[in-house]
């Protein structure tokens, strides 16, 4: 039964779980900002740019602008890192509570106004959950709220020592203030009582937990990285110590094909849409598709246009997503489409119809191809099957559209039997990279040897018009970046497709350019 109006009274008093509570949520927010301050002081390599270039909503503008000016970027990023551990330092000792509370909030909503968790805004942001609207940063943010209406910095922390310490040296608090709470009247000239400085004070035992697991974590770090980073493993000795953005040397440079303008080095797509040819690792091609979701695939076209990488080769299928990376103004990476005419099951590939290969051609010059080729498998079918007339009319198909067209093969004698046809291209696409690796040694074919006429290839190239893509001239990870773009470039291609993940893209390019200066051995004239 409720009471009448009269008899209902608001507590006047804040009861001792309830202060606990608060000053337990205060220590674990401090905790967490100051941490945040801390690491990215760590970090050499961090900065702010990345989360800004990528910002869509409103003021992305000045965001923009801000990642555009390196002096604008590191004050930017200097009070991104001092700030954060500027407010976990008084949120945790429980000084100037309120100040850091609402500097902490302000924060927070620049963060979340710069990436806002809307649906189709939020593609290139890692997260360790899933977030519609509200994430962590508007939780703390409310958390932080709490803290600023009632600053329990007075209750547990130097708050609450400094408050009593001036009331030690002033006037008797005004009767008012100590009625109906537990606080002993202060006397004028008395000193600080044991139990308030003991309160005062409580928090630093905690702030020493803090900095022993901040040196704890940091000599992992320091061991992992002497025992683990710098470990080589497998046939291919790849290292696991991977470049910033920061460490990119250069842009990739650009070449022309018939007035379009393409990076030397560019981006493959099989990694992207779930091709990886992993040889007895059955499971790599799942893990593959699982790494590569939407959201990944976005963030790594990004990451390959801010290094230059003007363009991606892709089978259709990723002709939609393409579409979208345009639409939503993320980046403006061009694609080729190789134009796959096989279908692929647990059998093996066969041939679609020429209907159904025609239909596929066209959705690919739909969706904004700058350049269809004919695949190398199927081009290798075609040929095989003396189908040269279905062949011709897809590349008449292509050119109709006014897009460049190109051949690929897996196999030489495909590309002469083309030349000798009389089909014209603009390009070629051969599957190219040396046998100096172990596996290039087994007895039979598992999927382990893309091209097995190198040499003959070579001088075959060497007297095309046309420009020459290299492709596969990693033989599928046996064979290192900075061996196989070298041996491709000096032995006469024009570009070089290789798939990359986000994180290898920065050591790729940079290795792309060392291998471009580097004083090239080449006899093949630049043909683009």
């Amino acid at each position: 039964m409720l009471k009448p109006q009269d008899e209902i009274q608001e507590p006047r008093t804040v009861t001792a779980v309830q202060k606990s509570m608060l000053v337990a949520l205060r220590l674990a927010v401090g905790w967490h900002f100051l941490y945040e301050g801390v690491a990215k002081l760590y970090m050499p390599n961090w900065t702010s740019k990345d989360f800004m270039e990528v910002s869509r909503w409103v003021f992305s503008d000045l965001f923009h602008w801000i990642a555009a000016h390196p002096s604008a970027v590191r004050v930017v990023d200097l009070l991104n890192m001092w700030g954060l551990a500027a407010i976990g330092l008084g949120l945790m000792l429980g000084i100037f509570t309120r100040v850091s509370g609402a500097a902490g909030m302000f924060l927070l909503l620049l963060y979340w106004i710069a990436n806002p968790p809307f649906v189709g805004l939020d593609f290139g942001m890692l997260a360790e959950g899933h977030y519609l609207v509200v994430n962590k940063n508007v939780v703390e943010f409310f958390a932080l709220a709490v803290l600023v209406i009632f600053p329990s910095g007075r209750f547990i922390g130097l708050d609450g020592l400094i408050r009593s310490w001036r009331d030690s040296r002033g006037a008797p608090r005004p009767e008012k203030e100590n009625a109906g709470s537990n606080r002993k009247p202060v006397l004028a000239g008395a000193g600080l009582e044991r139990r308030e400085i003991l309160k005062g004070l409580a928090p630093l035992p905690l702030l020493g937990a803090f900095w022993f697991a901040v040196a704890k974590k940091k000599k992992w770090e320091s061991w992992e990285e002497k025992n683990l980073v710098e470990a080589v493993t497998s046939a291919s000795a790849k290292t696991a110590n991977f470049a910033g953005l920061n460490q990119l040397k250069g842009q990739v440079p650009i070449a022309e094909i018939k007035g379009r303008r393409f990076s030397r080095l560019i981006l493959g797509g099989n990694l992207l849409s779930g091709w990886a040819h992993s040889r007895d690792l059955m499971y790599v091609s799942q893990l593959v598709k699982a790494y590569h979701h939407k959201d990944k695939i976005f963030g790594t076209l990004l990451m390959a246009e801010k290094c230059g990488v003007n363009t991606l080769l892709t089978n259709p299928i990723l002709c939609t997503l393409i579409d979208d990376y345009w639409k939503r103004d993320i980046g403006k990476i061009q694609f080729i489409s190789d134009c796959a005419g096989l279908n692929y099951d647990a059998k093996g590939a066969s041939p679609m119809s020429y209907q159904e290969y025609i239909g596929r051609i066209q959705r690919a010059i739909d969706y904004g191809a700058c350049a269809c080729y004919i695949q190398g498998e199927t081009a290798d079918y075609y040929m095989e099957n003396g189908r040269v007339e279905d062949l011709a009319g897809a590349l008449e198909l292509i050119r109709k559209n006014k897009v460049l067209v190109g051949i690929g093969a897996h196999k030489l004698s495909t590309l002469k039997a083309c030349v000798k046809a009389g089909l014209e291209t603009d390009f070629w696409m051969k599957t190219f990279h040396s046998k100096d690796y172990w596996s290039y040694r087994h007895p039979e074919w598992h999927d382990n040897a893309f091209c097995l006429d190198a040499k003959e290839t070579v001088e075959f190239m060497k007297n095309r018009p046309e420009p020459w893509v290299a492709f596969k001239t990693m033989a599928a990870g046996a064979v290192h970046p900075k061996d196989g773009f070298r041996y491709a470039f000096e032995s006469g291609a024009d570009f070089v497709c290789a798939g990359m993940y986000d994180f290898q893209l920065v050591d790729d390019v940079n290795i792309t350019l060392d291998v471009l200066n580097g004083g090239l051995k080449r006899d093949r004239a630049w043909r683009a």
